[in-house]
């Protein structure tokens, strides 16, 4: 759900209904930049997102967040501070998610009026970026997913021909090279 769709009343329902059954809650963070999420019209800020994850794993329920590597002004080199600040969260489970560019939406069009404005990553590069993030990731974090595909017909950018899995083998395998791992450079404790 968005994080500023997360009333207090809805929140305690679902506590109460955890006792019968398992209730995850995940959130779509998408960034930790306000600017960012302003640039892509999110509605919220990173604040509310923060907001909504303390209060949800203090309702004791677990907590996944979304993010989206290579949103426009995001560098990959500020990535890792944001690895950080998630890490700095009480959050259970984390899905990353490429910048894809899907046909007919506002993005597009902004991508085929100004593509210099944005950087899609090239599939090696997203490897190294991604394991980039998961060095600077709390180790107790469980990463779901590396990747979203989008059906072919919408994609417009970046097409990698790869499914999910064959990219998680893909980053496994590049960070058994690297002789690295999850949480290797994470210094963070849950705030």
């Amino acid at each position: 759900t968005r994080p500023d769709c997360m009333p207090d009343q809805l929140l305690h329902y679902l506590q109460e209904l955890s006792k019968q059954t398992y209730i995850m809650v995940e959130y779509g963070v998408e960034s930790t930049d306000d600017d960012t999420l302003k640039r892509i019209n999110r509605g919220h800020d990173f604040a509310t997102s923060a907001d909504a994850i303390r209060r949800t794993a203090a309702a004791g329920l677990p907590v996944g967040a979304h993010i989206i590597l290579g949103l426009p002004g995001e560098k990959r080199d500020t990535l890792a501070a944001q690895a950080r600040l998630l890490s700095s969260l009480p959050i259970t489970t984390l899905k990353l998610h490429q910048l894809q560019i899907i046909r007919g939406t506002r993005m597009a069009e902004e991508y085929l009026a100004h593509p210099e404005e944005f950087h899609l990553f090239e599939l090696d590069e997203y490897i190294e970026t991604a394991i980039g993030y998961l060095e600077n990731l709390r180790p107790d974090i469980i990463v779901e997913r590396f990747s979203s595909q989008s059906p072919k017909e919408l994609l417009l950018a970046p097409d990698w021909g790869i499914k999910n899995h064959e990219l998680a083998d893909k980053i496994k395998r590049r960070m058994k090279e690297l002789d690295t791992w999850q949480g290797r450079h994470a210094k963070t404790t849950i705030q």
